[in-house]
């Protein structure tokens, strides 16, 4: 096999394709133009690097971001195996230790025998097989190079990350550690809570507070899944009561009661120096987060080190053009993993990577990929990416919505019982795919 396989972008997606080809005997070249030319959002040059939240979302087999992680740990995934290597705390779900995190994929990566790190732009696309995996930050002259070739119009739309505020800055003697329910360490969050007059407070401060404007040739369109709570909040008075400041199964020890309304923290780092506003993406001004974040008790004189910031995602209209292979329609020697194709999410983006790292390698040895059946995780993904309406195409996380069900499941009105059969259907399906590959 003396073609080389091309991998365009260095994150989740573009690490866990060059993973998977390398260990197949593939020799991989890797580019990343990061550090030499940063994203709005990143801050370094390493290898998987978390923008957004640093949560993986649930840990429970039997929800959907659950099962999509083990099947990509029954697959042999990196990011997996990274994830799992720099855990922090986070009840149910999976929570990571940023730096740990990329530094770990860097590592990997770059020790591999089959993977070359090339740190430059590419601004062109050529005749080889290439996997694209630049992201929702993707340049704007890889956007033209892509527009090019598929002829269509991108989409896009507005993300948010949320601010992250430093440990030794946060009065103790206000807030509560308590996981929801009591699951998973059962004190790994950081909770600060409201009364009514307080949070009704805080509630029109943030929907008065300057918000930064789209520019004007640009039209905002807010992803769902990561909504900026000042616009959760214009939707109504108690939104955020019944959204990311939900205080149910939280009881403040103080009081024995669940709180009016709580901000929770969840750890950034092992070392727990650092904590991230749980469900607080914002695109407010920076002064305004320190005036109106300030407010909340707690947080009187928190120190930010890093505020929450707006930047646009890009991606493509996938149903129009990308092949259940992850290749373009009109050029199928280009693969499309990521946030790109249209999945939302960092697990998400993982495993389209991890198929389309497979994938070109099966058609790098001259084997045609087997489809990935609908009923497991990465299925549906693939599913929705390819099968969706194409006029009011949004990306979407894995959810039990996208699965394709057998006829006796969709007929089961016990969810938890549901859900299993889901789960284990899919994980039998899923190791029968790979070992097709």
């Amino acid at each position: 096999m003396p073609e080389k396989l091309i991998v365009i972008g260095g994150g989740l997606a573009g690490s866990e394709a060059a993973w998977q080809a390398a260990k197949r005997g593939i020799k991989v070249v890797l580019y990343e133009m990061r550090p030499d030319k940063l994203t709005e959002a990143h801050r370094t040059g390493l290898l998987g690097e978390l923008v957004c939240s640093n949560s993986l979302r649930s840990n429970d087999l039997y929800t959907a971001p659950g099962l999509l992680k083990k099947e990509l740990e029954i697959a042999g995934s990196l990011i997996m195996e990274a994830a799992y290597a720099s855990t922090v705390p986070a009840g149910s779900a999976l929570a990571v230790d940023r730096n740990l995190f990329a530094e770990y994929i860097s590592g990997k990566i770059s020790n591999h025998p089959n993977i070359e790190v090339k740190r430059h732009e590419i601004t062109e696309l050529t005749g080889e097989i290439s996997i694209i995996a630049t992201g929702p930050l993707t340049s704007g002259a890889m956007v033209s190079a892509l527009s090019e070739i598929i002829g269509g119009e991108y989409l896009y739309f507005y993300d948010a990350i949320a601010p992250i505020i430093d440990a030794d800055s946060i009065d103790q003697n206000k807030v509560y550690r308590a996981s929801r329910y009591g699951k998973g360490g059962g004190d790994d969050y950081v909770n600060c809570p409201m009364t009514k007059d307080e949070y009704l407070n805080f509630y029109n401060a943030i929907t008065e507070a300057d918000k930064v404007a789209a520019r004007e040739f640009e039209k905002q369109k807010v992803f769902e899944g990561c909504m900026p709570v000042e616009v959760m909040a214009s939707r109504g008075e108690d939104t955020l009561r019944f959204g990311p400041m939900k205080p149910v199964g939280l009881p403040d020890p103080k009081t024995g009661r669940d709180p009016y309304a709580v901000v929770q923290l969840r750890a950034e780092n092992k070392e727990m120096t650092s904590y991230n506003m749980v469900g607080f993406q914002t695109r407010l001004k920076w002064p305004e987060q320190k005036k109106v974040f300030s407010m909340i008790p707690g947080l009187e004189n928190a120190e930010f080190m890093r505020y929450g910031s707006l930047h646009r995602n890009t991606f493509i209209n996938s149903p129009l053009s990308l092949n259940k292979d992850l290749t373009l329609k009109n050029r199928d020697n280009i693969f499309i993993a990521g946030q790109l194709s249209g999945v939302e999410g960092y697990i998400e983006s993982t495993a389209m990577g991890l198929i389309a790292g497979i994938n070109a390698f099966l058609k790098i040895s001259g084997e045609t990929a087997p489809v990935v059946p609908e009923t497991t995780a990465h299925g549906a993904l693939i599913r929705h990416i390819t099968d969706s309406e194409s006029k009011n195409f949004q990306p979407s996380n894995i959810n039990f919505g996208l699965f394709s069900l057998t006829e006796n499941i969709m007929k089961m009105r016990d969810k938890k019982q549901k859900r299993k059969m889901i789960a284990e259907k899919a994980l039998s399906e899923w190791e029968e795919h790979l070992k097709k590959i």
